[in-house]
């Protein structure tokens, strides 16, 4: 993790000052920004590796500055909430973020969340000595090599969680993949958020691929243990 730019967009001096020096201590490279104009000139000038993004902004609130930041990259953003928005971290997610710490927080956590956004996503699940280039299911191709999606012949973008879970759930299909072995494959071991993070990206998912999502025929749901893939 060392030399990794963190962009730490919050508008409280305080904070911003003791989780600079947190992540400064832990080998990150810290740039900041106070309000959400200034957030995305800061991105699009310093290219940082996470976003750490308070959702109660000036200027341009905080949601609206994880959307604009998820429409131009898939950069792993963190978003900061308070215990009263939960449904500002629902929004968040849904936007594209792939984590949110509730203040308050230690600092510990927000260092450990960080390092959990930055893992590469790993599948230990291997896929045999002459792995496929292509999977295939119903009216669904994965180009594995270009990392592409086709729904019906049309291609879907997917951001690169939604895009990992599909990869998992696919090579793994006819199996029941548990909710905590989707975490620790896409998002790493070191995740520490909760499995509210992953329903609201197989939600996302779903939308996206099935013809419809409320009676899902590929991403089905094993009640109390994970999901499976429901398709040929």
């Amino acid at each position: 993790m060392m030399g990794k730019k963190v962009l730490l967009v919050d508008d409280e001096p305080l904070l911003v000052e003791s989780l600079t020096t947190a992540l400064q201590d832990e080998g990150f490279e810290v740039v900041t920004a106070r309000d959400g104009a200034a957030a995305l000139e800061v991105f699009r000038a310093e290219c940082p590796d996470v976003v750490v993004l308070d959702l109660m902004l000036p200027r341009i609130q905080g949601l609206d500055v994880c959307r604009l930041l998820r429409a131009e990259s898939e950069v792993p953003i963190l978003i900061l909430t308070a215990k009263s928005q939960e449904i500002d971290r629902v929004v968040g997610l849904e936007l594209g973020a792939d984590d949110y710490v509730t203040k308050p927080f230690s600092l510990r956590e927000l260092v450990a969340r960080v390092r959990a956004a930055l893992r590469r996503p790993h599948l230990e699940a291997p896929m045999g000595p002459r792995s496929p280039k292509r999977l295939c299911s119903g009216r669904i191709e994965v180009d594995l090599d270009r990392q592409e999606v086709w729904v019906e012949g049309k291609q879907v973008d997917l951001p690169r969680k939604e895009y990992e879970l599909l990869r998992v759930l696919l090579t793994q299909r006819g199996r029941t993949v548990t909710r905590e072995n989707l975490l620790d494959w896409v998002w790493g071991d070191a995740f520490m958020g909760d499995f509210k993070t992953l329903d609201v990206h197989i939600r996302r998912l779903r939308e996206k691929i099935e013809t419809d999502p409320s009676r899902p025929q590929y991403i089905l749901t094993v009640r109390g243990v994970g999901y499976k893939w429901g398709g040929p």
